[in-house]
């Protein structure tokens, strides 16, 4: 089974799931920056990661995921500045399910991401300011062992590890 995953990473969040998720998955497999991503019709299995930007995916990753129509089984997974339950959250992950409308997904999992200085400042000097500022401090240190706790469990759910004894948590970084 042909395995593919492709991440979008602003400030190295998406880029810690996806390495995660890389490490977790059986035979044969490759992992690729979204701007050096393949065709992804060739794959059996397609994980799709991205960060949000003005609640969506990051411009590539809507470019790649509208190539994802008919991949057999696509996982995606983001992470993102608002806390994991939030409205933004949910309508960015909706809205990348819709740019691969046709795909089978699998799963989708999110979690917080630690947003960098500058653009905090640059988000703080906007007006009106973006919704997920207020989230923002919480998303430090995100994400962190709980998270890949989690997504351990979703990869799981979906299909794509093999089921084991989950892991601690506590034991990524």
């Amino acid at each position: 089974m042909k395995q593919l995953v492709v991440y979008s990473s602003q400030s190295g969040n998406t880029k810690k799931l996806a390495e995660f998720i890389f490490s977790r998955l059986a035979e044969d497999k490759e992992i690729k920056s979204v701007a050096e991503a393949p065709d992804p019709s060739g794959y059996d299995v397609v994980a799709v990661g991205f960060w949000l930007k003005a609640g969506q995916p990051d411009p590539d990753s809507r470019e790649y995921l509208k190539k994802c129509a008919n991949v057999g089984k696509l996982f995606l997974f983001a992470t993102h500045g608002s806390a994991a339950d939030s409205d933004c959250a949910t309508i960015g992950m909706n809205r990348a399910r819709e740019l691969a409308a046709g795909a089978h997904i699998v799963g989708c999992f999110g979690c917080p991401g630690e947003v960098s200085a500058k653009v905090l400042e640059s988000a703080a000097n906007k007006d009106p300011q973006p919704v997920w500022l207020k989230d923002a401090p919480a998303a430090k240190g995100h994400p962190n062992s709980d998270d890949f706790y989690k997504l351990a469990e979703v990869l799981t759910e979906a299909g794509l590890i093999e089921k084991r004894l989950p892991p601690e948590k506590g034991m990524f970084v």
